[in-house]
């Protein structure tokens, strides 16, 4: 070999030193992340963060992290429990589930010294319990749990949706043996629902409001008449929190830009989402749109520290979970910081219950949304996912319907609210409360319960309605908006 080739090499080698010395220094940490990615009310805890990357944009580079190297280990589960069993064996370090399952993560740790957990933050919750509920197919003749008397009902054990089950059968005084409880996967009991094996099936968010949407079921039950809070919350290993607290609070950084993104665009998110969990989208913004079912807010508000207790009540009277101390597992430090470092004030945040809400005007009725509890919303079909358009009222949302329909334009879905509960829910799948007393005036009025919409029509003097029915008399109502 030419000295002079040699002579480069050598150079070139030594040029490399510092580098393969830099690399050979790099300490790297992996993040096993156990997610819920078709649990809609997780999503921006989990696959938002992972697709848009906004761990990475928040992670520690500098100081005591300057020559770390971060490796995001995303893992994806369906339910809570095996997240837990994730994290007992060390291979996830934050993990996110529903109140039960959270409750018994946090008694496994604290029985199970060195595998200690730490609840962080919330993701989204309902003040009253709505996500969880009850289906059955849809040509079943029950419409009340009491109807499930000797039946059977399958469940994903250990979820939250088995929790609220439990728990309505406290409250009623119904013994173990009410009905045939067993456990069934979201998957599994979707199937048998539908091919009619089973009489019903507790699931947690989506798939109360999914398995109606796609056809097949009716809901029966709803979380929210238990009028006991639900949300899903993050942990994570506190032996990884004590080393890498600055990791925990970019991952609730992260979380609180997932959540500005979902409010800021919430069609497009709904869009977005159907594409990385292939839940519709239609089910995605009945949970995460204006006025949805969940509310996204990571702050740890008393009430859910109370739900919690109220959970440990539950399972600790059938022997599933003997001691828990609730506040020795909260640690709101991370959280705190979090805020403090996007400027906002989390004392304040931790106070309210405010959802973001339908607004702007109806163009159908020609008025502005200035109830939103009572509003609708329609989304057409069309071009870039089509549009939304908010209408001020069930009855202006059903004459909307009908307007566009009548012009041609196709309706993909559209929203209304139930009177009773208060929560947002499918306008077709609906029973409604029909008064005529005022002809030019006829009111339809929304219940997710055919019981509820019975009450209220008996109390009015007017009929219980179907979907179909309810959209029959929109026509008054159009005329009269139109003057035609």
């Amino acid at each position: 070999m030419k000295p002079m080739r040699l002579s480069k090499l050598l150079a070139a080698a030594l040029a490399l030193l510092p580098v393969l010395a830099l690399a050979a220094g790099k300490q790297v940490i992996t993040i096993g992340i156990g997610t819920q990615n078709t649990t809609t009310n997780t999503v921006t805890g989990g696959i938002v963060i992972k697709e848009m990357k906004l761990l990475e944009k928040y992670l520690p580079r500098t100081g005591k992290y300057q020559n770390v190297e971060w490796q995001l280990d995303w893992q994806n589960f369906t339910s809570g429990p095996p997240v837990t069993n994730g994290m007992v064996a060390g291979k996830l370090q934050i993990g996110m589930m529903g109140d039960y399952p959270l409750l018994v993560n946090g008694a496994t740790g604290q029985q199970n010294q060195g595998n200690e957990t730490e609840l962080v933050a919330v993701i989204a919750y309902n003040a009253f319990g709505a996500g969880n509920g009850v289906v059955v197919h849809k040509d079943s003749p029950y419409y009340d749990l009491a109807d499930l008397k000797g039946k059977t009902v399958s469940v994903p054990f250990g979820s939250a949706a088995h929790g609220m089950m439990l728990q309505a059968m406290q409250e009623r005084g119904w013994p173990d043996g009410y009905w045939n409880l067993v456990s069934q996967s979201p998957e599994v009991g979707t199937t048998n629902l539908q091919e009619k094996k089973i009489d019903a099936h507790g699931d947690f968010v989506p798939f109360a409001e999914l398995l109606p949407y796609r056809g097949f079921a009716r809901k029966i039950f709803d979380g929210a008449q238990t009028k006991v809070p639900t949300f899903h919350g993050v942990v994570v290993r506190k032996d990884f929190a004590d080393k890498y607290p600055e990791a925990v609070v970019a991952y609730i950084k992260a979380l609180m830009e997932a959540n500005d993104w979902v409010r800021k665009n919430p069609k497009l998110a709904a869009q977005k989402i159907e594409e990385w969990t292939k839940i519709e989208k239609e089910v995605a913004y009945i949970f995460l749109g204006p006025g949805g079912i969940h509310t996204l807010d990571p702050t740890i508000k008393p009430r859910w520290i109370d739900t919690l207790k109220t959970a440990f009540g539950v399972l600790h009277k059938l022997g599933r979970v003997k001691a828990f101390n609730v506040e020795g597992w909260v640690n709101e430090t991370y959280v705190r910081q979090a805020f403090k470092e996007r400027g906002l004030d989390y004392d304040a945040q931790k106070q309210t219950l405010a959802n973001y809400d339908i607004e702007g005007k109806d163009p159908v009725c020609k008025v502005a949304v200035t109830r939103p509890k009572e509003a609708g919303e329609i989304w057409l079909a069309g071009p870039g996912g089509g549009e939304i358009v908010p209408a001020s009222s069930p009855a202006c949302t059903l004459a909307g319907i009908r307007q566009y329909e009548a012009a041609g334009r196709k309706v993909q879905v559209a929203y209304v609210f139930d009177k009773a509960l208060g929560i947002k829910v499918f306008a077709d799948k609906a029973f409604y409360a029909l008064d005529n007393r005022d002809p030019r005036h006829p009111v339809a009025t929304p219940f997710l319960l055919k019981k509820d919409a019975e009450a209220a029509a008996a109390q009015a003097g007017g009929k219980l309605a179907t979907y179909a029915e309810a959209l029959g008399q929109a026509a008054a109502t159009l005329a009269l908006a139109t003057g035609k």
